[in-house]
């Protein structure tokens, strides 16, 4: 059985840790709700933007090509990962990590280049010899992503596309924020940018009332050249708000789950000592009880 010394600084070494993670859990808590709002203003831009550029895409000629619009090959795969770059937030990480694994692993038959954004995911495939086509760390540590750094990541990211290097598409893998609680893997295809898909004649002519049409002023190459690349950045940019507010939520459940055991495992040794002090006691009178009746 321990000594009751050995235990009071046990005790005091979890109090110290509960602190930490209470902080954390706190900070955690005032960021999260700048990096939700961020995020709620990027979405509909984002996935309109999307929509839009979709739909022009679809209505453009079959002649007209475009860099980030042209269909390629389909052996070479860029893999542009977003992780944090601290731990201490759950499965945050690792959740990304085993899509990145499992994507490789379904596709045995590509070749596959990684761009890690974030400590982890960078440190994660490099000890595993992991082909990585650059690196973009701290992006995400700060609490806060400028459009600047986002900008510098897409443009790295269409410059490796664009220039020959052999690659046929490139994905995009983050964790979406729904809630404080739950985040949600979302693997897409940033690159070639994929044209709206036709709809089926029944479903064509029921939505024939609320279809839009475009008046276009510039020539689709003058026009697709300035949005497409805006495109790519935007999407960037959206995937690293949703990061940042994701692992924010993250961290604040596991720091307090980590309180929470904490305050157990602070319960659980107070009652040992508790037990120990007792049977010292016990021991001590039994001595002097024996002492006095040997006299």
């Amino acid at each position: 059985m321990p000594n009751l010394l050995d235990i009071r600084r046990r005790i005091k070494s979890v109090k110290n840790t509960q602190q930490i993670t209470k902080a954390m859990k706190m900070v955690s808590a005032a960021k999260l709700k700048r990096a939700q709002d961020r995020v709620m203003t990027a979405r509909p831009f984002a996935n309109k933007m999307g929509e839009v550029l979709g739909e022009l895409a679809k209505r453009t000629d079959e002649n007209f090509h475009h860099p980030l619009l042209d269909r390629r090959g389909d052996e070479r795969y860029l893999l542009v990962l977003v992780t944090a770059d601290k731990g201490l937030c759950g499965a945050f990480n690792t959740n990304l990590t085993k899509a990145a694994q499992s994507f490789i692993k379904e596709n045995p038959e590509k070749a596959f280049e990684l761009l890690p954004i974030g400590r982890k995911g960078r440190d994660f495939f490099r000890s595993r010899h992991a082909t990585l086509a650059g690196e973009f760390l701290g992006l995400t540590g700060k609490g806060r992503v400028e459009f600047s750094e986002a900008l510098e990541v897409a443009r790295h990211i269409i410059k490796l596309y664009t220039d020959d290097t052999g690659i046929d598409k490139v994905f995009l893998l983050y964790n979406e924020f729904k809630s404080v609680l739950s985040q949600r893997v979302v693997l897409e295809q940033l690159l070639p940018v994929a044209r709206a898909k036709e709809e089926e004649p029944e479903l064509k002519s029921q939505q024939a009332v609320s279809l839009v049409d475009y008046i276009y002023e510039q020539p689709p190459a003058e026009m697709f050249g300035y949005l497409l690349p805006r495109l790519v950045e935007t999407q960037i940019f959206r995937a690293l708000l949703e990061s940042v507010a994701s692992e924010h939520g993250a961290r604040m459940t596991a720091m307090d789950s980590a309180s929470k055991n904490a305050s157990e495992l602070i319960d659980t040794l107070t009652l040992n000592m508790n037990r120990v002090r007792q049977a010292a006691i016990t021991n001590e009178i039994i001595e002097v009880v024996s002492g006095a009746a040997a006299l």
